[in-house]
């Protein structure tokens, strides 16, 4: 019985390291006035005025105050070909707290940062592609089964949204990253598509689970939070910290 519960010590001190580290490094928010924070577009999207094709991109920053050292907020930004302005597609805790819909649709700026927070972009799509993807994900923002719900832990939470828009839209191959915490939410199911449409997952109620999917790699879902490897990127997935890279990518020439 001792030998259990040092085990279950030890595999919850590991979990949790990756957190504190990010917490330590300064990474996370943490104390940040909202009303405040830094909002402004980062460059990461083409200038509608000069981009007549249409664009997907989805994004992704480290959540606000200490839920960032856990996770990220993802969001979608499309802009149908000719179009003046992107519309973003997200999942916004609290709305549902103050009885709104989760799903918020907006046009903000695609690429501002999430309070502070620097976004990346995960996944992208233009010309044809983003033009036949844009109405899916509109449908699936729509059809969200989660809209009148949010838990930061296990979900559903912002990154259940995006793998269920994902999953609506296996053009995008949207790898989501280990610090997606509520991704593997499936709600009372237990198998679902991975979110990038290239393999499968089974998952209970996203607090433990297991992914295979020729983008993903291979993922263990413990309390929700993730450990994994990625053989096609040689790279390792921690909780907290995210994507670890085991090679150097090359430098293109000059």
């Amino acid at each position: 019985m001792k030998v259990v519960l040092l085990t279950c010590l030890l595999v919850l001190v590991l979990l949790l390291a990756g957190p504190a580290f990010v917490i330590a490094s300064g990474t996370a928010t943490l104390g940040v006035d909202w009303t405040r924070a830094d909002r402004s577009p980062v460059g990461l999207a083409p200038d509608p005025a000069a981009t007549p094709e249409a664009v997907v991109q989805v994004y992704a920053a480290r959540a606000l105050s200490w839920r960032g050292a856990f996770g990220v907020h993802p969001w979608f930004a499309v802009k149908p070909a000719g179009a003046r302005a992107y519309t973003v597609y997200e999942v916004v805790g609290w709305r549902v707290y103050r009885g709104l819909p989760a799903v918020a649709v907006s046009n903000r700026d695609p690429d501002g940062r999430w309070f502070g927070a620097q976004p990346v972009v995960l996944a992208e799509l233009r010309g044809a592609a983003a033009a036949a993807a844009i109405p899916r994900i509109a449908a699936a923002a729509g059809s969200y089964p989660y809209a009148g719900e949010y838990r930061v832990w296990p979900g559903p939470n912002s990154n259940t949204f995006a793998a269920w828009v994902a999953r609506a839209v296996p053009e995008l191959r949207l790898d989501l990253p280990s610090t997606a915490l509520g991704k593997d939410y499936l709600g009372s199911g237990l198998v679902a598509r991975a979110p990038s449409g290239t393999g499968w997952q089974l998952s209970l109620f996203g607090v433990a689970g297991l992914l295979v999917a020729w983008e993903e790699g291979l993922e263990l879902n413990l309390l929700g939070l993730t450990v994994g490897v990625d053989p096609l990127d040689l790279a390792v997935k921690l909780p907290g910290v995210g994507r670890i890279a085991l090679r150097t990518e090359a430098a293109p020439p000059a």
